[in-house]
């Protein structure tokens, strides 16, 4: 007897593991920067540089790369623009990991806290989450036929699983150069930059992914002049990319994942030679996992008419596609200004962050916080500036029926939009647009015939058989159950019994006649 087996190209996590450590440091400010009189803005960044592995566990070499905007109340200052890095060395224990593994690693910062210690010193106080993983590509076999000189029964099973068919990381890369118009000052020197990627979206194409967005840019900076005033400028410009993808075709499904990784804005000078032009260039990393949908027609069982059949048979799984969802919803809020009046609002931003994803009920239940930050112009002659930040929270369900603990998906988070607007000279008003997106494989259970052993008919079995039999139909009972049951064809039921399909009622009355010992 020899199988004919089909292979099904999957992937699946083999062995993963997360850690939280915090990061703290006091900086000390350069001597050539300024006293620092009132912090405004502040970011950070994970930057991972390097992953060593080792047998059981990973060590993880990055660094924290902040920056801050503080005001200042020296003679011929007003706002400055400090950035630095703090190293960091983690170690994750990983059981059966292995020095010839590849290990991803996701980083989030889940929170960065700027204090004054005095004019000269600040600490830096930070929380890092890292996600380690090791992917496994790997073929499972699926018997689809079988070849063998006896008369035998196979049922067959309709499976759909899903095939992986690229499994790639890219870099792409986008450069754009910005004219500041001609009311807005020159360009002196760049204070601070806050870069985004909006409504990305992916067309996947013949060996190709077609990549389209908008980025959104926010400057502040000091302009040429006497004054050296402050200015903030803000511009978004649409962006078309293709990244190559070979084995990718339209119908697919696509689960793709992007991360902003380099961002530089460089002030050109124009053909007059005045600093009025930016020169943008962006990095961005792409993870990118494309699947096609088959059809397959498995053999899950056998049984013999002349001769016994012994099955084995073992559990395994394939995934199928529960789900490839896009979802929106909306975060609003107001904040109280505790030094004011507002004079002008300068500058905002604000970013996503999931503290927790878990199934529930028909979906996946995403909870954590919008964090915002906002300046602002105050009309105080010694705090020309002021400063404030909320954290919004939010929960909402991502619906994926038929859900399970074991099949949650990888879920992507962004922050569509952030529109912040003074409702008075002491309020603001918060408007968010948060969107998910997650492509959701379900673990189907299917038995797999591993080896069919032909064995003599029992005949003393066979004998005890009657000659003829009326079965009345039960639930859960089909054609294929009773012929196995009585060593009978499922062709030759549906001729004793005038049958033209497959379906059977409960309760319907059968012809069954013996199928060996004639």
């Amino acid at each position: 007897m020899e199988f004919i087996k089909k292979n099904i190209h999957m992937d699946r996590i083999r062995v993963q593991a997360a850690t939280q450590f915090a990061l703290e440091e006091d900086v000390n400010l350069p001597e050539s920067k300024p006293d620092v009189n009132q912090i405004h803005l502040d970011k950070g960044e994970i930057c991972i540089d390097e992953v060593k592995v080792a047998t059981d566990c990973v060590i993880i070499r990055g660094r924290l790369q902040y920056a801050i905007l503080y005001h200042t109340r020296e003679d011929g200052c007003g706002l400055v623009s400090l950035s630095g890095k703090i190293p960091f060395e983690e170690k994750i224990h990983m059981e059966g990991v292995t020095l010839a593994d590849m290990v991803t690693v996701e980083d989030m910062l889940e929170d960065m806290t700027v204090t004054v210690i005095n004019s000269r010193k600040l600490s830096i106080q930070a929380f890092v989450r890292l996600r380690a993983w090791v992917d496994e590509l790997f073929d499972q076999e699926i018997p689809i036929a079988c070849r063998c000189d006896e008369k035998l029964e196979y049922h067959k099973k309709t499976l759909h699983p899903m095939q992986i068919v690229v499994d790639k990381k890219d870099v792409m890369r986008i450069k754009h150069e910005i004219s500041l118009p001609s009311n807005y000052p020159n360009v002196f020197q760049l204070l601070w930059k806050d870069i985004s990627l909006r409504e990305v979206e992916w067309k996947l194409m013949e060996d190709k992914i077609a990549v389209s967005g908008e980025v959104c840019i926010a400057l502040i900076y000091e302009g040429e002049g006497e004054e050296h005033g402050t200015r903030c400028y803000e511009t978004t410009f649409p962006f078309h990319e293709t990244v190559d993808a070979y084995g990718c075709g339209e119908g697919m499904v696509g689960d793709i994942s992007y991360r902003l990784r380099q961002q530089e804005v460089t002030p050109r000078p124009d053909f007059d030679g005045e600093m009025r032009c930016l020169g943008v260039e962006l990095v961005v990393d792409l993870c990118a996992r494309i699947y096609v949908e088959e059809t397959v027609e498995m053999l899950e069982d056998v049984y013999g008419i002349t001769k016994d059949v012994e099955v084995r048979q073992k559990a395994e799984k394939v995934n199928k596609n529960l789900g490839c969802i896009t979802a929106k919803t909306k975060v609003t809020d107001r904040i109280k200004v505790d030094r004011g009046p507002v004079f002008q609002l300068l500058h905002w931003e604000g970013n996503l962050c999931v503290e927790r994803k878990s199934v529930t009920d028909g979906g996946i239940l995403i909870q954590g916080n919008v964090p915002v930050k906002a300046m602002y112009v105050t009309e105080g002659d010694d705090s020309p500036y002021g400063s404030i930040s909320t954290q919004i929270p939010f929960q909402y369900t991502i619906e994926v029926p038929g859900i399970s603990e074991e099949d949650m998906g990888e879920v992507k988070a962004e922050l569509e939009q952030l529109q912040v607007s003074m409702l008075d000279g002491e309020e603001m008003d918060v408007k968010a647009v948060l969107r998910f997106s997650t492509v959701v494989l379900a673990k189907e259970p299917v038995k797999v015939i591993e080896d069919v052993k032909l064995l003599d008919m029992d005949r003393e079995k066979m004998k005890n058989l009657p000659g003829m039999v009326i079965y009345v139909v039960k639930p859960g009972d089909s054609l294929w159950s009773i012929g196995k049951k009585y060593h009978a064809s499922v062709e030759s039921l549906k001729q004793w019994n005038g049958l033209e399909g497959d379906d059977l009622k409960v309760g319907q009355k059968l012809l069954v006649l013996k199928g060996v010992g004639d």
